[in-house]
């Protein structure tokens, strides 16, 4: 379907809205489904931004990293 969402499109929204915050604001996980959600409404849901959470860090593009909570950063 052309209105489908791939869990690739979302991991690639993500990614965006991590380089863009890079400096500024640290994104926590659920931060980022939440961004996703709200920008696809009922199209994704919070298992399909886990697994695209997941392929972010599977592809060594963002990693974790914790400071009094656990945040997405860009891999250095």
């Amino acid at each position: 379907m052309a209105d489908e969402i791939t869990v690739e499109q979302l991991a690639d929204d993500m990614y965006d809205l991590v380089k863009k915050a890079e400096g500024k604001k640290k994104y926590k996980p659920n931060d980022l489904i939440k961004e996703v959600i709200t920008k696809y409404g009922d199209k994704v849901d919070k298992k399909d931004g886990k697994e695209a959470i997941k392929l972010l860090m599977d592809s060594e593009r963002c990693v974790y990293s914790y400071a009094g909570g656990s945040f997405v950063e860009l891999a250095k």
